[in-house]
């Protein structure tokens, strides 16, 4: 079982970020841009080579953007957000990947069928606060890091359209 941490304050945003793992060593280096139509994020081992990518395919106003998983250079799958009422629920296609949880706290898993693809929570270290991931298999870390840029990407800009709505509509409280 692997365990990887991200910097809270660094995923979504347009600077490098270290993925490291328990030991504190670097494990992999993720550059890229989101926003646009097009826009990449992706995630390099330390010597260079790329091992997995995020492409954000489409907008679409209420239910969010499509977004393309590469493993390599090879399309694996597409993530979408599944409208549902009571929670977040997200799809990945071709790879048969659900992500349920609270997507809100960061806290929520990746699964395929009834096993656990990946587990994410928030952890406070010694070094600062981190998202920290546990991944069963190493081979699909990759990917599974690329997902959670996506959610916590999804996660800033619903707060920022929230935000933007409350500037615009009265607040009608009667208190």
């Amino acid at each position: 079982m692997s365990h990887y941490y991200i910097r809270q304050d660094l995923l979504s945003s347009s600077s490098r970020t270290i993925i490291k793992n328990q030991k504190g060593d670097a494990l992999y280096l993720m550059v890229g841009r989101w926003g646009m139509r097009g826009d990449v994020l992706s995630l390099y081992q330390l010597n260079g080579d790329i091992v997995a990518s995020i492409k954000q395919a489409n907008f679409a106003f209420k239910l969010g953007s499509r977004f393309d998983l590469y493993h390599e250079f090879e399309k694996v799958g597409s993530l979408q957000r599944v409208l549902s009422i009571n929670r977040d629920f997200y799809f990945v296609h071709q790879l048969g990947w659900v992500v349920m949880g609270d997507i809100s706290n960061h806290d929520y898993a990746i699964y395929h069928l009834n096993r656990r693809v990946m587990k994410m929570e928030k952890a406070s270290l010694t070094t600062g606060d981190f998202y920290a991931l546990d991944i069963p298999e190493k081979e699909e870390a990759p990917l599974c890091i690329c997902i959670a840029a996506v959610l916590d990407y999804w996660l800033l800009n619903r707060k920022k359209t929230e935000d933007q709505l409350k500037k615009h509509v009265p607040n009608l409280s009667f208190d």
